[in-house]
């Protein structure tokens, strides 16, 4: 009996055994590129068909090499209700692969993080839509700020330009800062607290990374976005897409759909139009302010650098994008308020994908231009390079 109970036992955790390492899956994430690389890592739930044919996706973990379990993140991209992704974080060395193995274990918890990407919709400060992650933040503005502007109450804002607010802290900052607003209209425009603010003026420009069509020195835009709606946010990504209203002499149809990942200094903008006439060429902008910061522009690698002193530090805001779909950029300087943008002039088409950001001097990211330009060129190649994933 007991001879006969051991071996039914024997079997029970062969079998258990059996089946978890049927449950696990090899990830391989290899870095081409010479420097090292903090990205956000996306898995199809097509690579994952295999392992989600046997488990549920509630029950997936993933270890690193070092057999530590990682922080993820699920994403329906379409509303659907059903995932269509799965993001994990990887530090890789220059030249390296990392490898990591995905497993079935309802037993132990995904790990928090301490750090996270946020975006929402703002009604306490009429519509804004804003985001952020460890590193940066933005906003852009909305159709009851528009109806505001037009009706010319002080302070609203009529604008499909990008702003950006100076943070100096890992944490987030955009509700403390709007519930602070509701009782001191300029609580994040005073930097007061050691977590910055929002020293960042927009007005009719692209602020950093608004868009429009360049036609006879002249530029062509948007008014405010007409809806939102937010995709998903989340300790690793966040993502939401903004709707605006039919635009210039061209009818353009726009939804604008941005992202945003934990450790990067860029959001990724995806612009998706439709037209009722051919337009030209769809046209990306940095706001030059008054003209006074410098500017640099790489057509041959697509990247876009302007740099600029705010108050008492310096702030470099940039562009980056495939080169092939750039037809030209200038720096264009305007006597006009807003109209001095830098200007990066692309080839039209029914989707446009670029990434706009910033790094701001006190937030101890960059000290110099040079610096600044660095950061560019190495978003520039990373786009170029992406990280190879394989899954077993």
């Amino acid at each position: 009996m007991n001879k006969i109970s051991i071996t039914g036992l024997s079997c029970a955790i062969v079998c258990i055994a059996a089946n978890f390492m049927n449950a696990q899956t090899s990830i391989q994430v290899k870095n081409t590129q010479n420097f090292s690389r903090n990205e956000i890592v996306s898995l199809s739930i097509s690579q994952l068909k295999g392992f989600l044919g046997k488990y549920k996706a509630e029950d997936l973990r993933i270890k690193d090499a070092q057999n530590n379990y990682v922080t993820i993140q699920w994403i329906d991209n379409d509303g659907d209700g059903k995932n269509d992704e799965v993001l994990f974080q990887a530090n890789i060395d220059a030249k390296k692969t990392n490898s990591y193995k995905i497993i079935a274990d309802s037993k132990v918890a995904v790990p928090e993080s301490k750090l996270t990407t946020y975006s929402r919709l703002v009604p306490e400060r009429v519509d804004d839509y804003t985001w952020e992650n460890d590193k940066i933040a933005f906003r852009v503005y909305g159709p009851k700020g528009q109806a505001e502007a037009l009706a010319g109450v002080k302070g609203s804002t009529l604008s499909s330009g990008v702003d950006i607010w100076f943070k100096r802290t890992e944490k987030s900052v955009i509700n403390e800062w709007y519930k602070g607003y509701l009782t001191d209209p300029m609580y994040y425009h005073k930097d007061t607290r050691g977590e910055g603010y929002d020293p960042y003026h927009v007005g009719d420009s692209r602020g950093t990374g608004g868009i429009g069509i360049w036609k006879d020195e002249k530029l062509q835009v948007s008014q405010n976005f007409i809806s939102s709606k937010t995709i998903t946010e989340g300790p690793l990504r966040t993502v939401f897409e903004l709707n605006y209203a039919p635009w210039s002499e061209f009818g353009v149809k726009e939804t604008k759909r941005i992202s945003l990942d934990l450790g990067s200094n860029f959001s990724k903008f995806e612009s998706t139009f439709e037209t009722e006439k051919p337009a030209p060429n769809y046209t990306i902008g940095i706001s030059l302010h008054k003209n006074e910061g410098e500017s640099k522009l790489n057509d041959k690698d697509g990247y876009y650098l302007h740099w600029e002193k705010i108050d008492d530090a310096f702030v470099g805001e940039g562009i980056v994008i495939n080169p092939k779909i750039v037809e030209k950029s200038v720096a264009f300087k305007s006597e006009t308020p807003d109209q001095s943008n830098l200007l990066v002039i692309t080839k039209p088409q029914k989707k446009l994908t670029y990434y706009a950001g910033f790094a701001w001097q006190k937030s101890g990211q960059i000290q110099t231009q040079k610096d600044w330009e660095n950061i560019l060129l190495k978003q520039s190649k990373i786009v170029a390079n992406p990280l190879l994933i394989t899954v077993k």
